[in-house]
């Protein structure tokens, strides 16, 4: 009988940050808000072949509330992470996303650059809400982790973008090169 032998899985590191991804709906107070994580919840809907998941809820903040200091938490995260996944997919709010994503490469760049993907994504509607494009970002993020070069990235809306250099577009509501 022939041996089969399995690959060992693609190793990502899932940073949670909060955001619009990440936001429930208060009943009591008609709200949303950043309360509770609900990415364990889309990630079980996901078929994740060949792929092992280390979660690290780091913050649950909307992205407009983060100070400097939670960017350069972001980023040392990230980096840390990197020396010892395959791979790194930061969920994050959008309207602060490209600061982070520019924070992350800058730091990278000073120390040679990027050994890893790292792949930043988020929301524009969250998880919860019917209509969400939540389930598509995260999946796009954890290809997208697997097949591009070192370098950081954002992954939303059926499309990769690579920092330095992307912005949000407020009009389109997604990110663009600049």
């Amino acid at each position: 009988m022939a041996s089969t032998t399995t690959a060992a899985p693609f190793r990502i590191a899932l940073i949670s940050t909060g955001g619009t991804i990440e936001k429930t709906y208060d009943e009591l107070g008609g709200f949303l808000s950043n309360k509770v994580s609900v990415l364990d919840l889309l990630l079980a809907t996901l078929e994740l072949r060949g792929v092992a998941i280390d979660r690290i809820p780091l913050l649950n903040k909307d992205s407009l509330d983060m100070s400097e200091a939670d960017h350069d938490l972001i980023a040392d995260t990230a980096e840390l992470m990197s020396r010892n996944h395959d791979g790194v997919v930061i969920v994050h709010g959008t309207d602060r996303l490209a600061k982070t994503g520019e924070r992350i490469h800058a730091r990278l760049v000073e120390k040679g650059g990027a050994t890893k993907a790292i792949v930043l994504t988020g929301a524009m509607r969250p998880y919860e809400m019917r209509r969400t494009d939540a389930t598509q970002n995260v999946t796009e993020a954890l290809l997208a982790v697997q097949v591009c070069e070192p370098g950081v990235y954002v992954a939303m809306h059926n499309r990769v973008l690579r920092f330095p250099g992307v912005v949000k577009d407020q009009q389109q509501g997604t990110f663009v090169r600049a």
